[in-house]
């Protein structure tokens, strides 16, 4: 599939409330989705978020230290529910990643997580 048309699909995917684990991976490993394009890849962050797919988190830090301009919500999204792992997750990558943030973001994220 073009980007665009893995965008949609990502997209109709997160409408879902739920995806079992078979399904996310079928779907990493027919799309290759932690080799697309940063909106690709930001949908499949979002998907990984949502279901909690922990075996996946690497590919959520990988995104958010290379894209941290589009990983603002993506933060919320960690920082949303009671999940104390993705919490951890998003104040990790955020340490990592604010020196080399706008300073904007930096605060908006500042605000998310703590």
């Amino acid at each position: 599939l073009l980007p665009d048309q893995l965008v949609l699909l990502l997209e109709r995917l997160l409408e879902e409330k739920t995806l079992t684990l078979p399904t996310l991976q079928t779907l990493q490993r027919t799309y290759h989705l932690h080799e697309q394009d940063a909106e690709v890849r930001h949908r499949w962050c979002e998907l990984i978020v949502k279901h909690k797919y922990t075996s996946a988190y690497e590919q959520v830090e990988r995104f958010l230290q290379e894209d941290q301009a589009m990983g603002v919500y993506l933060y919320g999204e960690l920082m949303v529910g009671e999940d104390a792992r993705q919490q951890q997750l998003a104040r990790r990558c955020f340490e990592l990643a604010k020196g080399q943030m706008d300073r904007s973001s930096a605060e908006v994220v500042a605000e998310m997580l703590f």
